[in-house]
């Protein structure tokens, strides 16, 4: 992963945290659940505990969940502000692009037709 200046997950950590399928399930879980273990995960989605672990790390390091210890367990809920923060850089990028294409587009029009 590859980090800002400031600490904070880079946009690309992000998306390629939730480029997997079963790790945006998670994410969705833990969203609408408010959050959960580990264990719970597993028994919702077709994976083992153990892999869902795995994807929870890649979730963590990104910075999309926090874990708490409660006693044995560990209890994971979303984190979106990394995610928040990824929109708001593709929002940009693709404004920059809207901006060059109209640029294109108004110089295509501006040719008179031979």
């Amino acid at each position: 992963m590859t980090g800002t200046h400031d600490g904070a997950p880079a946009p690309e950590d992000v998306l390629l945290a939730l480029a997997d399928p079963i790790r945006r399930q998670i994410l969705g879980a833990l969203v609408g659940e408010g959050g959960a273990t580990s264990t719970s995960l597993a028994a919702a989605l077709p994976v083992t505990r153990q892999a869902v672990a795995k994807h929870l790390a890649v979730l963590d390091r990104a910075g999309l969940v926090r874990g708490r210890r409660t006693g044995r367990e560990v209890r994971y809920e979303a984190h979106l502000q990394p995610l928040e923060r990824a929109t708001r850089w593709l929002n940009a990028l693709a404004a920059q692009w809207d901006r060059r294409l109209d640029a294109i587009k108004d110089i295509a029009e501006r040719e008179e037709p031979s």
